[in-house]
């Protein structure tokens, strides 16, 4: 089964006046829909948009799993830990929360920065944090988050390429830009496909153009 969900039906938070905007694919803050509150590991898959010398200012998280991939610009994060880094294009970003963690997270450059972030469930909660910056990872190179049970894998395709997904009890699929056909499905950017006992899948951009993808691989049990 494939169930897609539009870009346009997320809901719209953040603060728009402050050059803040948020694009949430799951029931988050002050918006509660029972209906959608996880798919399998999957907590949160938030849009966020920061204009030049905004962000979110240090706040907690516990027992998540946060992983950010940034879209265009530099994301600036320090937490409380003692980590400090710059994330950019290409880079996958992974905040285990554990047992509690604080965070800030800004646009210190001079361009709009957008970014992907996605919450995951730990398999155990509790434990101490960590924090980890894969500079460039490769299509090739799945990126493990073990104390959720998955598997992040990027997809970068060429105009007409086709890519196999991997056959898994379910996965996640964000479209990050361009057109992507999965099965019989067509998505575009923002668009995100939530795949439940599927083989033999493949995404193709179909847009004349390039198209990325972010594509969770999950062994557990589907839920939500």
């Amino acid at each position: 089964m494939i169930e897609v969900r539009r870009s346009g039906d997320r809901y719209r938070g953040g603060e728009p006046a402050a050059g803040i905007e948020s694009l949430h694919a799951f029931s988050f803050g002050p918006h509660y829909d029972p209906d959608n509150l996880r798919f399998g590991a999957i907590l949160a898959c938030n849009e966020e948009r920061l204009a030049p010398g905004t962000g979110f200012d240090e706040h907690p998280h516990s027992h998540t799993e946060i992983v950010t991939w940034v879209v265009e610009g530099e994301l600036t994060h320090r937490d409380s830990t003692g980590h400090a880094s710059l994330v950019r294009p290409g880079d996958v970003q992974h905040l285990s929360a554990a047992g509690g963690v604080r965070h800030v997270e800004r646009n210190d450059g001079d361009t709009p920065l957008v970014f992907v972030q996605m919450w995951l469930a730990p398999l155990t909660p509790g434990g101490d944090p960590s924090y980890e910056v894969v500079h460039g990872i490769a299509d090739s190179t799945p990126y493990a988050v073990p104390g959720a049970g998955a598997l992040l894998h990027v997809r970068r395709l060429g105009p007409g390429e086709r890519a196999a997904l991997p056959d898994a009890p379910h996965l996640y699929v964000h479209v990050v830009r361009g057109e992507t056909g999965l099965g019989q499905e067509l998505l575009g950017p923002g668009d995100s496909a939530r795949v439940t006992g599927e083989t033999d899948l493949a995404a193709a951009a179909t847009g004349g153009g390039p198209a990325e993808l972010l594509v969770w691989e999950m062994t557990g049990p589907p839920q939500g």
